[in-house]
């Protein structure tokens, strides 16, 4: 399989009320894209689909962006919806891999092409997978940890739900490096990608490893969840968090002093080559690469973006 590795600029978007929107209607025969995301509660998600729609303006197309909210069930009958407006391209940002199946498989049947934003899906005929450099990432967030505490210490690792193929990889890339150091992670367990739930799986975590030194978690929101909990249990000083993803909130936290790094993702630039790509195909006929990856990165207190 061919790949294409691109390098962006990092850009921070804005964040947008996290309800569903709809591109301002064009006139005309402009094109219209669907953009199908799985949580606008999660502020990575907004700035995806905030790069969706600025794209999409740019270019002329109209773009309706509708909101699963965690539920696959929203999810397929988001797509349907999208099928029965008759968009033109279909872009997906899947609850888990299963789930974007059943929309792609929808999708492909109505014979409207797909591009992957994020996320994956377990099968299907899609255009493009446009993703992060997860593997790497999760490899940095690692290499991060294991030069901040000796090689003794303890370390935990918070997982997003079941079925997060590509986001598993940051997992494995943060494992690989645990057992490279000879760094022992006592406790892997999942909390959703889920903020709430990250903080009650780290309060679990804290009880059965009173001793922990780290905690990698696959995304900043179970990060900030992980936070709240070690800040509760007196443990600030002695338990460093890093997060994936690189959200406003995570970057604040940073500042505060309270998570210690995160692995940014460039979601803002994601969703503008998403609309990029499926433009090029509608109206160029241009085959994109199967697979795009976007580059991730450190950042840290001495590498925190200037506002």
């Amino acid at each position: 399989m061919t790949t294409t590795r691109r390098t962006f600029l990092a850009v921070m978007s804005m964040a947008l009320p996290l309800t569903l929107t709809a591109g301002t209607a064009l006139a005309g025969n402009a094109k219209v894209f669907g953009y199908a995301v799985q949580d606008l509660g999660n502020q990575y998600w907004v700035a995806v689909a905030n790069g969706v729609k600025d794209q999409a303006k740019a270019q002329g197309i109209d773009v309706v962006v509708m909101d699963a909210r965690t539920d696959a069930a929203r999810e397929l009958s988001n797509i349907d919806d999208m099928i029965q407006k008759k968009v033109d391209a279909i872009l997906l940002s899947p609850w888990d891999a299963n789930s974007g199946a059943n929309a792609v498989a929808a999708a492909n049947k109505a014979k409207i092409p797909v591009f992957v934003l994020d996320i994956g899906v377990a099968s299907g005929s899609i255009e493009s997978l446009i993703v992060s450099d997860n593997l790497k990432g999760g490899r940095i967030a690692g290499e991060f940890v294991a030069s901040k505490i000796p090689a003794d210490a303890e370390v935990a690792h918070i997982s997003c739900q079941p079925g997060y193929v590509i986001p598993a990889l940051r997992g494995q890339g943060f494992k690989e490096v645990m057992k490279e150091k000879g760094i022992k992670i006592v406790a892997s367990q999942t909390a959703e990608s889920q903020r709430a739930k990250g903080m009650d799986v780290m309060q679990n975590i804290l009880q059965a490893h009173p001793n922990l030194a780290a905690v990698f978690a696959e995304n900043d929101e179970m990060a900030l969840g992980a936070v709240e909990a070690i800040s509760a249990a007196g443990k600030s000083k002695q338990v460093l968090v890093v997060g994936f993803d690189g959200t406003g909130d995570a970057l604040a936290s940073i500042k505060e002093g309270r998570m210690a790094a995160t692995v940014a993702q460039q979601p803002y630039e994601m969703g503008k080559l998403g609309v990029e790509t499926a433009a090029a195909f509608l109206n160029d006929g241009k085959k994109p690469e199967s697979e795009t990856y976007v580059p991730v990165k450190l950042i840290t207190p001495d590498t925190l973006p200037a506002k």
